[in-house]
């Protein structure tokens, strides 16, 4: 395996379990957050953005927001890059 092998992007999208969820309000509209994408960084740190469906119905535009410093949803993304490591580490290739 090359060493010098350029990964461009790591990224994951997690369903927040129903107690987790929190709903915020973007351009006059209230979104539940039902999904995480956590990447990671070159340097090793997590960076982490949820998305979600608006509480009125509909589609709504894909719109990010800021996950809230919660002992919980911290947790639950420390979690699921773990879990993420564990399946990449045992791939079984190509399908």
């Amino acid at each position: 395996m090359s060493s010098d092998l350029e990964v461009s992007a790591l990224a994951i999208n997690v369903t927040i379990p129903q107690a987790l969820r929190w709903t915020d309000t973007r351009r006059g509209e209230e979104f539940q957050l039902t999904t995480l994408n956590i990447r990671l960084l070159p340097d090793g740190h997590l960076a982490v953005k949820a998305y979600g469906r608006p509480v009125g119905g509909g589609r709504g535009a894909y719109v990010s927001f800021p996950v809230p410093d919660e002992p919980a949803l911290a947790a639950l993304v420390a979690d699921a890059a773990d879990r993420a490591g564990t399946l990449w580490a045992a791939h079984r290739g190509l399908g």
